[in-house]
């Protein structure tokens, strides 16, 4: 028998922002050889096996935000995926790892706005929230006035949760204003709803850029960062996302707000999830662990945890086929 983790039933205190500090956000400084070398010998280092191994997996399907982003999206894929989130695991696996009757589900469903109603639909009465990528995803390039539209449209039809994208252009030109003022206004129209700020790593050019960018967004109010939006040719990786979570301690530290993080991009195996929980664990402790403090972006990840939990419950694994979402 496996114990299921529990999320502190007390949320943390929503980060209101602060204002805009240009003297912070130009003296970050990074490291990029000691990043380097954290980020190589942290999956060495660490690990956890047998039924340690199985709990952890159990945790990490409670922080993935399922989700499904492509132009062939239909209603009946979303509810499908809907049905995969209120039970990530089949029954008998479950009464195999010795959970049968325990809740779990996973942190989210993330898709375009267009699904949104039939996302909500799918999960009402499940407490799973719905997050819908915004601001003219993924590139974000659409023109700022639509962008706040998107976000109030999406709000308006049942999401909880708003993954916005920032204009890489003002962090390649350093101009940090513009992207403190892109990403307030984001976070206004966002309202009651959660934002995730994507600051899409892979183009930013730098570590240093990763760094200051994580530090605008944080300024500007955003409840979480976000690595990629898994659409670009570099996503998730241990480097950038060491740099973020540092950053997000930094934060922290100096101003008592604590900020989610949420790789996402090319996570797809249960060995990098638990690496992505290793790293929140030693960087920031076990709160920032837990959902309403860290998300993994993924669709295909659930299975392969799956795949990994038939193992321990059986010795044995499972085609692919097998896999609802195979």
């Amino acid at each position: 028998m496996v114990t299921l983790s529990r999320t502190p039933s007390h949320p943390h205190e929503r980060n209101p922002g602060t204002p805009f500090d240009l003297s912070a956000v130009e003296g970050a400084l990074v490291n990029r050889s000691a990043i380097e070398r954290r980020a190589a010998t942290l999956p060495t280092r660490r690990t956890v096996k047998k039924e340690w191994q199985a709990a952890w997996l159990l945790h990490a399907i409670t922080t993935i935000d399922l989700t499904t982003l492509s132009g062939d999206d239909t209603p009946g894929t979303v509810r499908r995926l809907c049905a995969k989130a209120r039970q990530p695991l089949r029954p008998e696996l479950m009464e195999a790892l010795g959970i049968a009757g325990r809740p779990i589900a996973t942190g989210a469903v993330c898709v375009y706005h267009e699904m949104v109603p039939t996302a909500v639909e799918a999960l009402k009465g499940t407490g799973i929230p719905v997050a819908a990528v915004s601001t003219g995803f993924p590139a974000g390039l659409n023109p700022h006035a639509l962008k706040l539209k998107e976000i109030e449209a999406s709000v308006a039809a049942g999401a909880a949760e708003i993954d916005i994208v920032i204009s890489r252009h003002h962090v390649l030109t350093g101009n940090w204003k513009a992207l403190y003022d892109e990403v307030r206004d984001f976070r206004e129209a966002c309202g009651p709803a959660h934002m995730k700020a994507i600051l899409a790593v892979g183009e930013l050019g730098t570590l240093k850029n990763v760094m200051r960018a994580s530090l605008v967004c944080m300024q500007a109010g955003s409840d979480f960062i976000k690595t990629s939006t898994g659409k670009e040719s570099v996503n998730a990786t241990l480097q950038n996302s060491l740099v973020m979570v540092r950053a997000i301690r930094e934060f922290y530290e100096q101003t008592g707000y604590k900020v989610g993080f949420k790789p996402a991009g090319g996570i797809r195996t249960a060995k990098q999830a638990l690496d992505w929980l290793i790293l929140m664990k030693e960087e920031l402790g076990e709160e920032w662990m837990q959902p309403h403090l860290f998300r993994i972006g993924a669709s295909a990840l659930l299975n392969d945890i799956e795949r990994q939990l038939e193992h321990f419950a059986y010795g044995r694994y499972a085609s692919m086929q097998y896999q609802p979402l195979g």
